[in-house]
């Protein structure tokens, strides 16, 4: 097992868990008066992270989430941050009321994507996960190969697409899910996208960068999609965490979810090998590592993380327990790659 810290928004403040040299945890909670909800490393950048806020801005660590200091947009709520693995300097972050920014310069100056104000069904937009239901932008994906390709999705709102860096955008993309959760490419292979949501069948995926989309329903027994997260050697291969609906899967002790496994568009497998059937904390957070396939991480809302090294075959609770794990996971490796 790679991973050597484990940092999680935990809904007030940050939980970081840090293996040592003995190979001890030691784990903290930081910044408790600071409402995180993002999370983002970058990879062009060792030991470079950063966290947007409620309220407060983007924050930044440079020494691999230890210490954290303010860094820019000031008051805005950033619900979303994402560094281009395609174009080092390029970060973009997605905030609440929908806008999206974009830096090209590592964060020193900031634009407004003013074409995304645009899209055609931005007035039908509403989450009520988040009272008085003003729409956000709560997942944003970034091309590994292409650093004109951003994939954005609203909660309880649409998922669209910009192919120009942000001059244009679609509207919904059919077969994509309305009510999204989490967006994500495969690590290096800009063809593949997969998304967790809240509508449809509650997972979907694209094979052409995120111009087309599909969803599997076939063997899922629950639709209420949140974390997804692919192999790095085959990303036909992915994983998604599932419960029957968010009055479970929100409700501490009460989400009665599943971990997932498919090929492209062969039916899900519930994965057990050791993992609590059902899982009665959700897992938000699905990791693998860039550096060795077959590794999946898993933090759930209680602060445990699991570990299966054989594709989810076969799982571990780690001794690294969290604070809690509030909608948001970052792992950092040994070999100073982040995922």
């Amino acid at each position: 097992m790679n991973a050597d810290v484990f940092i999680a928004t935990t809904g007030g403040g940050l939980g970081r868990a840090a293996r040592g040299a003995d190979g001890a945890w030691t784990v903290a909670s930081l910044l408790p008066e600071v409402n995180f909800r993002s999370l983002a490393a970058d990879p062009h950048h060792p030991g470079v992270i950063f966290a947007g806020t409620q309220g407060r801005g983007l924050w930044r660590s440079i020494d691999r989430g230890a210490t954290w200091q303010p860094f820019a947009l000031d008051d805005r709520t950033i619900k979303s941050v994402a560094v281009s693995p395609a174009m080092p300097g390029l970060i973009i972050v997605g905030t609440k009321p929908p806008h999206i920014l974009i830096s090209r310069d590592n964060g020193e100056t900031w634009q407004a994507l003013e074409a995304f104000h645009r899209i055609r069904s931005r007035r039908l937009w509403f989450s009520p996960a988040e009272l008085p239901g003003t729409a956000y932008v709560q997942g944003i994906a970034l091309s590994p190969t292409d650093p004109n390709v951003i994939i954005v999705g609203i909660e309880a709102g649409a998922t669209v697409a910009s192919f120009d860096q942000g001059q244009t955008w679609t509207d919904h993309i059919g077969g994509s899910i309305r009510d999204c959760h989490s967006l994500t490419f495969h690590a290096t292979d800009g063809d593949w996208v997969y998304e967790g949501g809240g509508s449809g069948a509650g997972t979907a995926f694209s094979q052409d960068g995120g111009r087309t989309w599909r969803q599997v329903p076939s063997g899922l027994d629950r639709h209420y999609g949140w974390s997804v997260a692919a192999d790095p050697a085959q990303p036909d291969l992915w994983y998604a965490s599932v419960s029957p609906g968010p009055r479970k899967a929100h409700r501490a002790g009460h989400a009665e979810a599943h971990i997932y496994r498919t090929r492209g568009s062969e039916p899900w497998e519930k994965l057990s090998g050791g993992l609590p059937d059902p899982l009665m904390d959700m897992p938000y957070g699905l990791l693998t590592d860039l550096y060795a396939p077959g590794h999946v991480y898993a933090g759930l809302h209680s602060g445990d993380v699991w570990f299966s090294a054989d594709y989810g075959d076969r799982w571990e609770k780690l001794p690294a327990r969290l604070p809690t794990v509030e909608r948001a996971l970052l792992a950092l490796f040994a070999d100073t790659t982040t995922r």
